[in-house]
Parts: structure tokens; C-alpha cells; sequence
């Protein structure tokens, strides 16, 4: 009886050994995270360049994700966000007209970590990190890419009339600082230069609609068309084909989806800076509550060129970069729109 007694002693300290050896777990869960976006993927733009991210972190880190697609469907996001809190330990999500929703499922759950991308949303717990791009850094470029482009009568097709266009899927803060940088690059370039606008009413996913809209352009006598309307905005580029004209993409480089009829593109790499706000949250130097800005400085947006087709000419080329470094310095300031 005492080697029994002595047996489950010595067992019983052995384990309260082993139990204080245990590493204490510390900091937030980061093992399953989502993707929850008010529209829908295939826009090979915006949302696309989201998931390249999300599929970057799954392959790099070895975690579980999930991508919630509510398709435009307002009907569709207050249970996708619910869904989102109760899987993930990590939300990436895109709260446009849903940011009352996003507060309060991030007060409901401040154990959960919340990134929104593209705009500022501050919960009543200061818990929801935002992601938000100085887009008209590179719309500016756009702009001036537009401009020299339509002043260059070398350039195949250009016709005398100094005249420039933009399709816009929406009239909401975000697209307008695109459109309104776009035209300030633009009259940088040359004052006299016409700017046509069609803002569509928040239609986000019609090609064709895109496509008419980029066509009512050309007709005006429109160079160049800048398209700043997701799926919408595939129609633009595909008309700058039918017309022979030029148009500029949007969010990803899209100069190869229409080649040698879309000069340039002005991307948002949503993609990079998921994986960024991803590595911060893991190494634990992620801080929530913050506005993470990104400009041209930071890579994360930007114009580019580069073209399987190159349409324009090497000086128009070196200035759109002389211009770039001038935002980069500081020696230009952009006027934000918001």
C-alpha cells in the first residue's frame, strides 16, 4: 500500500512538473482568417487583388481561410459578417455602406481582430484597424498619363480635339477622389484639356453597361477613357478595343486584357497589404485601432506602363516618372478629396 501511495505521489508531481513546463499562450488567435467583401470575385480588379493576398497567407503560413462573397446583396452581409466573427480570429472585410454593421459586430466580438480595407471605420472599442490607400496619388498619374497621351499626335489614332474621359461605377467618396484626381493630373498636364464624366449608379458589375458608357465617351471624341469601376469597367476596356482608342485600368495592371489599347493602369495592391497586416498581427507588432495609410511612397498603389503592347512613347513614360518621384518627395501635393 505505501509503494502504491508513493507511486501516485511521484506521479502526481511529475505531472504538475510537466503542466508548469507548459509554454502560456499568449496573444491573439490568427489561425483561420477571412475574406468577407460586399461584392463578388472576378472583377479582376479590387476583389481579386484581395484574394491574390488571402491566397499568399493560406500557401505562406499554413492557416485555414474563407472567402465571403455577398455578391451586392445587402441582404447577404450582416449575416456574411456574423459567419465571418464566428469562424475567423481574423477578418480582412470591405464594409462599403456597412460600416454601422461592422462597428457593432467588432464591439459584439473585441476578441476578434477586424482589418477594413479602403475606407475608416473606428468602433466604439477602438478594435477595427482600417486599411486606407491615398488613391489620388496615382489617379493623379492617371490623369497625367491621359493628358499626354491626348495632346501626342504621334500616338496612332489621337485626334486634334484635346479631349479625355472617365466612367465611374458610383458616386460615393472613394471613387470621386479617383475621378477628381484623375482630373487635376489631367488640367497639371494642360488646363485646356476637356474632361467627360459618366458616373453610373452604383453599378459594379455590368460590362456591358461599362462598355456603353465607354462608347458615349469615345463618341464625345475621347482619347482615352480611365475606368474606375471594378467588373463595370472589363466594358471600357473592351470598347477602347472596338474604337481603336485607349483606356486606363484600374486596381490591377490590366494593360494585357485589351492589348495595345490600354495604356496604363492605376493599381491598388489590396493584396500586399493584407499580407502586411497579416505579418504585423503574427510577429506582434499588429496594433489594433490604427489608420494604416499607403501613397506611392509605399508601393501599394501606383501607375504602371508596362505593356506586352507598348502604345506610348518613352517620354511620356519618363514623365509619368519624374512626376511620381515629385509626389513621393513631397515637392507636388496632391489635393486630397476627403
Amino acid at each position: 500500500m505505501r509503494r502504491l501511495v508513493s507511486l501516485v505521489l511521484v506521479f502526481m508531481l511529475v505531472t504538475l512538473v510537466f503542466a508548469g513546463c507548459k509554454p502560456e499562450v499568449t496573444g491573439p488567435k490568427t489561425d483561420k482568417v477571412v475574406y468577407l467583401i460586399n461584392g463578388a470575385l472576378g472583377d479582376n480588379a479590387f476583389y481579386d487583388s484581395g484574394q491574390i493576398g488571402i491566397d499568399n497567407i493560406k500557401s505562406q503560413y499554413g492557416i485555414e481561410t474563407r472567402t465571403i462573397q455577398c455578391g451586392y446583396d445587402a441582404g447577404k452581409y450582416d449575416p456574411g459578417l456574423e459567419a465571418a466573427a464566428q469562424y475567423g480570429d481574423v477578418v480582412f472585410v470591405i464594409s462599403y455602406a456597412f460600416e454601422d454593421s461592422l462597428k457593432a459586430m467588432a464591439d459584439k466580438y473585441p476578441d476578434k481582430i477586424f482589418v477594413n480595407i479602403d475606407t475608416i471605420v473606428e468602433n466604439s472599442k477602438k478594435t477595427i484597424t482600417s486599411i486606407k490607400y491615398i488613391e489620388e496619388e496615382s489617379a493623379f498619374l492617371a490623369g497625367v498619363c491621359a493628358g499626354l497621351t491626348t495632346t501626342d499626335l504621334s500616338i496612332k489614332n489621337i485626334n486634334s480635339d484635346k479631349i479625355v474621359g472617365v466612367v465611374a461605377a458610383a458616386d460615393d467618396p472613394v471613387v470621386m477622389a479617383f475621378v477628381k484626381a484623375y482630373e487635376d493630373g489631367v488640367r497639371y498636364v494642360d488646363p485646356s484639356i476637356k474632361v467627360e464624366r459618366v458616373v453610373l449608379a452604383g453599378i459594379w458589375d455590368d460590362p456591358g453597361k461599362g462598355k456603353q458608357a465607354a462608347l458615349s465617351l469615345y463618341d464625345k471624341k475621347c482619347d482615352v477613357v480611365f475606368q474606375v469601376a471594378a467588373a463595370t469597367g472589363l466594358g471600357v476596356l473592351q470598347a477602347a478595343r472596338e474604337r481603336g482608342l485607349y483606356a486606363i485600368g484600374v486596381d490591377t495592371n490590366q494593360n494585357d486584357i485589351e492589348p495595345g489599347f490600354v495604356i496604363a493602369s492605376d493599381i491598388k495592391n489590396i493584396g500586399m497589404t493584407i499580407e502586411e497586416v497579416y505579418a504585423m498581427i503574427r510577429d506582434g507588432t499588429y496594433t489594433p485601432g490604427q489608420v494604416r495609410k499607403y501613397g506611392l511612397k509605399t508601393g501599394a498603389i501606383d501607375l504602371v506602363t508596362e505593356a506586352t503592347v507598348q502604345v506610348l512613347p518613352q517620354t511620356i513614360i519618363d514623365s509619368i516618372g519624374q512626376i511620381r518621384q515629385q509626389i513621393i518627395d513631397g515637392t507636388l501635393a496632391i489635393t486630397k478629396y476627403q
